[in-house]
């Protein structure tokens, strides 16, 4: 579904706010799958945040399919999780992969590791790799749901329960925008939620394993991520917000 973003008027979207002011997570998850039954799906990359959006989907029974993006580039502890959280909850995630004729592209012409050389060139390969899936995984639908949290990033305070996707043309759920790093490790360890091993060993944010790396205690959540870049352009595109 690729809407013009004109058409959705701006009381629209803050009357779904409203309904949804207050909610929980599980509640604001009840809702989006009744309102959108058969045309949302939750993406998950495995982090902490997907765990727990996982968890609460299956644990609720909610008709939300899972989709992830398999950038060719993942940690192998990535990967072992994956297979983990499909065998605990008895659930096929379905997976999107990039191109392979744009990957070779990529790569014959700027090298294996061209990210590094530039902002423009890291976006270009984040374009390959992770938003041309994403607009696969998200077509046909209305609505998808992801794991923005406000804490995680300076690029991410402004974060809403619902956003309007201007760039797919449909609705983005947020349903952890106000949880805190400590509300994720409570909810895990509550109910023993399976989550990636990197996470205790430095990695707050996981994403392809060239392009991440631990942090100290001290620093931000995304600190790891495309460490050699400023903190205003850490992200890959998959959650670019419109600035006022």
């Amino acid at each position: 579904m690729h809407t013009d973003p004109g058409s959705i008027s701006g009381s629209v979207l803050s009357s779904i706010s409203r309904d949804l002011s207050g909610k929980n997570a599980g509640d604001i998850l009840q809702r989006v799958a009744d309102q959108f039954k058969g045309e949302i799906v939750c993406a998950t990359s495995f982090g902490l945040e997907d765990q727990v959006l996982t968890d609460l989907i299956i644990r609720q029974g909610l008709q939300i399919p899972l989709v992830t993006l398999d950038t060719g580039r993942l940690f192998p502890e990535t990967y072992e999780l994956w297979e983990r959280t499909e065998q605990r909850y008895g659930i096929r995630i379905q997976a999107f992969f990039p191109l392979s004729s744009s990957v070779e592209q990529l790569v014959n012409e700027r090298g294996i590791n061209s990210f590094t050389q530039s902002v423009e060139y890291r976006k270009d390969c984040c374009r390959v790799r992770k938003l041309e899936p994403l607009s696969r995984a998200l077509k046909d639908q209305k609505a998808w749901i992801c794991g923005l949290r406000r804490s995680q990033s300076v690029t991410r305070q402004s974060v809403e329960a619902v956003e309007w996707d201007s760039a797919h043309g449909l609705y983005k759920f947020n349903p952890l925008f106000d949880w805190s790093e400590d509300d994720l490790r409570q909810y895990i360890k509550a109910y023993d939620v399976p989550y990636n091993a990197l996470h205790d060993r430095g990695f707050p944010s996981i994403g392809c394993a060239c392009c991440t790396r631990a942090v100290r205690l001290c620093d931000d959540v995304r600190q790891g991520r495309w460490w050699w870049e400023e903190p205003e352009h850490k992200e890959c595109g998959l959650h670019n917000r419109p600035r006022h």
